[in-house]
């Protein structure tokens, strides 16, 4: 199993396509959580997104976000971390 991270930005956004954006990640599978390895949820940094897939590869998983972020707005900005393990420091229980 492969672990993202997705950072999204849209260009000359407000809250309201934030809020969309949200929507429509999560019903493509992204999260705006991440678990620690005591299975406790921590809430990810605004635009942020977590995505496990056993058959995607980065590649893939930028299509699906790119696809879904430049449904609100065009051009947006998005980078894919493929990650062999994550650590973090002030993320806020869920």
């Amino acid at each position: 199993m492969a672990d993202f991270t997705v950072r999204i930005e849209l260009h000359n956004a407000d809250s309201d396509d934030y809020d969309l954006l949200h929507k429509k990640m999560e019903a493509k599978g992204f999260s705006k959580t991440i678990a620690s390895n005591n299975g406790v949820a921590y809430k990810l940094p605004d635009a942020e997104y977590d995505y496990s897939s056993s058959t995607k590869k980065r590649g893939d998983v930028l299509d699906l976000a790119y696809g879904v972020a430049k449904s609100i707005k065009k051009n947006p900005s998005v980078l894919v971390t493929e990650s062999k393990g994550r650590t973090w420091e002030g993320l806020k229980k869920t």
